[in-house]
Order: C-alpha cells, then sequence, then structure tokens
C-alpha cells in the first residue's frame, strides 16, 4: 500500500486547493457586497424618483387649484369686471384710487360706493362657499401727503384709513362682518414706477383678496390697521 510519504504529488495538491478556495470566498463576498451596494443604490434612486413625481403631482394640483379659484372668481366678478374698473389680477380685486376717493381723502365717493356694493353679493357667496375671509388692503403712490393735509400724518396712515373706509363700506353693504378685515401697506408694495404721474396712479388703489382663515390671522397679526367696530 502506498503511503502519503510514497506520493510527493498528493500533498501539493492539497496545499494548492486549500490556497486558491480562500480566493474565490473572498471574490464570492466581494460580489455579494457589490451586488448589495447597488441593490441600496437603485433602491436610492426610486425614492428619490417616487418624491419627483409626488412633488410634481402636488405641484400640478396646486396649480390646478389656482387656477379653478381664478376661473371661479371671475365667473363671480363678470359684471363688475366688464365695467373696466375693477381688475383682477392673481386673485386680486384692484381698485383704483380715483373710483373711490378724491385725491389725498378717504371719503368714498357717490360711484365709488356703488361699486362696491356691486361686488357684495358676488363676493359674499364666494366666500362662503369656501369659508375664506376678504383682505381689504390700502396703497398709496410715494409722493408724501401734504403739509395742509392734517388729517392724516403720512401715507401708511392715509392707505389704513382707505381701507378701513371700505371694509365699513362693504358691511353696510350686506358683507358679513367676520369675513372682511383691512391692511394698510401706504407706499410699499408699488405695481408700477412712481417716477411718473401714469404710475403714480395705479399705485393708489385698494385690493381684496379672498384668503384662507389661518391666512388672514397671521395678516391681521402683522398688518391690520384697526378692528371694525359695530
Amino acid at each position: 500500500m502506498m503511503s502519503a510519504l510514497d506520493n510527493p504529488h498528493h500533498d501539493a495538491d492539497d496545499d494548492g486547493v486549500e490556497q486558491t478556495a480562500p480566493v474565490w470566498a473572498v471574490f464570492g463576498d466581494l460580489m455579494s457586497g457589490l451586488v448589495g451596494a447597488f441593490v441600496l443604490i437603485l433602491i436610492g434612486v426610486l425614492v428619490m424618483q417616487m418624491d419627483l413625481v409626488a412633488n410634481l403631482q402636488a405641484e400640478v394640483q396646486k396649480r390646478q387649484q389656482e387656477e379653478s379659484r381664478r376661473m371661479a372668481l371671475e365667473k363671480a366678478l363678470a359684471i363688475p369686471l366688464q365695467s373696466g374698473r375693477v381688475t383682477l389680477n392673481n386673485g386680486r380685486i384692484g381698485i383704483s384710487g380715483a373710483v373711490l376717493f378724491p385725491m389725498n381723502s378717504d371719503e368714498l365717493r357717490a360711484d365709488g360706493r356703488q361699486l362696491l356694493k356691486s361686488l357684495v353679493p358676488p363676493l359674499k357667496v364666494y366666500l362662503a362657499e369656501r369659508d375664506q375671509m376678504l383682505m381689504v388692503s390700502g396703497f398709496t403712490d410715494n409722493i408724501p401727503v401734504p403739509a395742509r393735509n392734517t388729517r392724516f400724518e403720512d401715507n401708511m396712515e392715509l392707505s389704513a384709513q382707505r381701507a378701513l373706509n371700505v371694509t365699513r363700506a362693504l358691511i353696510e353693504e350686506g358683507m358679513p362682518r367676520q369675513r372682511v378685515f383691512s391692511a394698510a401697506f401706504g407706499a410699499e408694495q408699488p405695481v408700477a414706477s412712481n417716477a411718473d404721474e401714469k404710475g403714480r396712479a395705479l399705485n393708489r388703489r385698494v385690493e381684496m383678496a379672498p384668503v384662507p382663515k389661518r391666512d388672514a390671522a397671521t395678516s391681521t397679526a402683522a398688518t391690520t390697521t384697526s378692528v371694525v367696530k359695530p
């Protein structure tokens, strides 16, 4: 019988197997690790794509809702808009200051009050259907109030009183008082250049915008001029 000592090739072959086996094991572990890493990367990419799709869908839905609100508001204000004395831009109802008030005054013109009266019925329905409030904002140009006008200290006070008087007029014409509040911005947020009279005339305005109640609370805390009293 031949022993292991009589067969020198036996040990050499065994040694070769013992040396090469760990190499394949390491290679297998490496491949497993690479596959695992690839799977994790793939999952991460898929999650990011899902987030992007969700964000895109949310943005599309938001724009659709804004467009729906705009169209509903245009429909509600169809008659006043056709008169040309009211504008609608990004959900903001704009009325020129000249339509509502004499220069540097907070006294409503008779035809300005009639215009406000015509806005109450459609706005009242619109706000009630959506459980929203109406923010009435006053704006002026950047020309200081004349010194001879002792009624108002500055443009901020003038815009505040104008917004308040419009708010009161709306309530007197049937707008529920819990649906409307006033705010003042003075010469801030111009819509045109104050370098010429045409631009300044555009900046002297009153705007009305439907807002959710939570936004109304924030706006009231920041810019409300005063509370409408019974």
